[in-house]
């Protein structure tokens, strides 16, 4: 990696699924050029990733959330960084997406984030569901369900910096939550090819508690509505929450098949 790098991307990780968290840092790798930066428990070794090849840094852990944690890792990242994202350690980017999103977003400045295409995963790789949603994904946020992959987005740092970061408030729905702030300080835009694999298992934050995850991310869009809208939002949100937790069902259904 290069002494000032451009891009770089966040791995929050408990260093539990070793097999898991090397597939997903040799996926950012193959990706392009970026700044790896682990953020872990003190109790974490990752001096060997480190001289893999596989990381750049590590910094110790300090919060007590994922949110918490990913912060903390953008914080940290080098003053030369100027776009940025994070990854969980089980999921994995596409290969050349990295290098695909920065370039974009080198040639529209007033875009926020860019996000594309996202597959879903079992444990074993098998493809289980694709995330096709395309540029409408983003205007639909603020009524509708959130189809915006957050695996494979990247996001101008200078943007975020306008924006009050991730809530630590929030068990599931902080990728929403600030998909809607970066909305509100620049665009979001769609690229239209996959860009990474999320992998869907019963470990998965966002699937072993559906149904709070569900009511937390109606709840952020609730929040992001106007004062005299919120009260007749019920229409909507209740088709919406069931429309979305079916949803996942489905996908859980596909991946024990």
């Amino acid at each position: 990696m290069t002494a000032a790098p451009r891009t770089a991307v966040v791995v929050p990780t408990l260093g539990q699924r070793p097999e898991y968290l090397g597939q997903s840092l040799a996926s950012i790798r193959a990706a392009g050029e970026a700044w790896i930066l682990l953020v872990a428990p003190g109790s974490f070794d990752a001096s060997g990733l480190i001289a893999d090849g596989l990381a750049d840094e590590k910094v110790d852990e300090t919060g007590r959330s994922l949110p918490a944690a990913i912060e903390q890792g953008f914080a940290a990242l080098p003053e030369s960084v100027t776009y940025m994202a994070w990854l969980g350690d089980d999921d994995m980017l596409s290969p050349g997406s990295l290098t695909a999103t920065s370039e974009f977003l080198d040639g529209h400045p007033r875009t926020s984030a860019v996000y594309g295409r996202c597959d879903y995963i079992d444990e074993k790789n098998r493809l289980v569901w694709s995330n096709r949603s395309g540029a409408w994904a983003a205007p639909l946020l603020r009524i509708g369900p959130d189809l915006i992959p957050q695996p494979g987005s990247l996001f101008r740092r200078s943007s975020y910096l306008k924006t009050t970061g991730l809530r630590t408030d929030l068990g599931w729905a902080f990728d929403l939550d600030i998909f809607l702030q970066l909305a509100n300080v620049g665009k979001l835009s769609y690229l239209g090819r996959t860009l990474a694999s999320f992998r869907w298992h019963a470990d998965s934050l966002s699937v072993g508690q559906r149904r709070d995850s569900v009511r937390e991310a109606s709840q952020v869009r609730r929040e992001y509505l106007p004062a005299w809208l919120r009260p007749i939002s019920g229409l909507w949100e209740r088709p919406v929450q069931w429309a979305t937790y079916r949803a996942g069902g489905v996908v859980i259904r596909e991946a024990k098949d």
